[in-house]
């Protein structure tokens, strides 16, 4: 989803900042921006103050890179830069005409991502191709999957598995998660934005609680659908290539430990999400098995004390 309209972001520049301090954060953001190639100029050649606003904020706007710009922006108008303060005036405006554009603003960690009310995509209507972000990523596969399809009727089946991905989507979407792949017995999903280690534990651990009721009271089918559910966190790069996104290191490490240290019914956390969690959260989360150097902890119906 791309920006249209960038004119309170130039005006902000244009009234608040020098050229070159312009060129210098214009190149933090995006390193490989280079101003005067853009405008095709001779390097160094004089620009005025509106120029330079205007061919930068039309520039980031084409190369999708506007928003990640104004982010900065507001960080630093908020801490400073390199030791310095900025004030940058109608910065405010900027914001609200972000948010005009179909946009949700989170002020408690100054990030911009796609209003879900009206859009959801697995970008956040944020990233592009080869972007790489910390994210958390939550993994489930359906324990038994076979047996349950040979054993029960396909409406069953079909209704019930319908049944949980609501349940799945439900449980991230609304803690700002993204779906990003479904695949018969099992999902991917991840969480960029706010808490995001928190908020894949508490969705991990809202599946299970969920899918514990759903069993017992509407399941179609002649057994309880069973999960496992793993959780981790680490750098992935934004492909949208759904078989790219699956070549990510910490993907293939959130299905690692999914597969091999949790018991159906359980929920397993690498350190990293343990870490990131507030002990109350931790003490409910038992156990210390390792796969290839990660501790992994449980926390599930079918949990073995430690």
């Amino acid at each position: 989803m791309k920006i249209r309209n960038g004119s309170y972001c130039r005006k902000c520049l244009q009234q608040s900042l020098p050229v070159d301090i312009m060129i210098r954060f214009a190149n933090h953001v995006y390193p490989v921006y280079n101003i005067y190639k853009e405008a095709g100029l001779r390097e160094n050649q004089p620009l005025s103050n509106q120029n330079a606003a205007q061919r930068i904020v039309e520039d980031f706007i084409a190369a999708e890179r506007f928003i990640d710009l104004v982010e900065f922006l507001i960080r630093v108008d908020l801490k400073g830069y390199m030791g310095r303060q900025y004030s940058l005036r109608g910065l405010n405006d900027v914001i609200s005409g972000i948010i005009r554009e179909g946009y949700s603003y989170d002020s408690a960690t100054g990030q911009f991502f796609e209003n879900q009310s009206a859009r959801i995509s697995n970008s956040w209507g944020r990233l592009i191709d080869g972007d790489e972000r910390n994210m958390a990523v939550l993994r489930l596969d359906v324990a038994g999957n076979s047996v349950l399809v040979k054993r029960n009727n396909a409406g069953a089946v079909e209704k019930a598995y319908k049944d949980l991905r609501g349940i799945v989507s439900q449980a991230v979407i609304s803690r700002l998660g993204r779906l990003w792949s479904w695949e018969g017995d099992g999902a991917l999903a991840v969480f960029l934005f706010g808490y995001k280690e928190r908020a894949a534990v508490f969705a991990g651990m809202n599946i299970l609680h969920e899918l514990y009721i759903y069993n017992r009271l509407v399941n179609p089918l002649d057994a309880p659908i069973t999960v496992r559910i793993a959780a981790h966190a680490g750098p992935v790069h934004y492909r949208k290539d759904q078989t790219e996104l699956l070549k990510n290191e910490t993907v293939r490490d959130t299905v690692g430990i999914e597969s091999r240290a949790v018991k159906p019914g359980s929920f397993g956390i690498s350190d990293g999400i343990f870490l990131s969690i507030d002990k109350g959260l931790q003490e409910l989360f038992r156990g210390g098995q390792y796969i290839d150097g990660m501790r992994v902890r449980t926390y599930g119906f079918e949990a073995e004390p430690s």
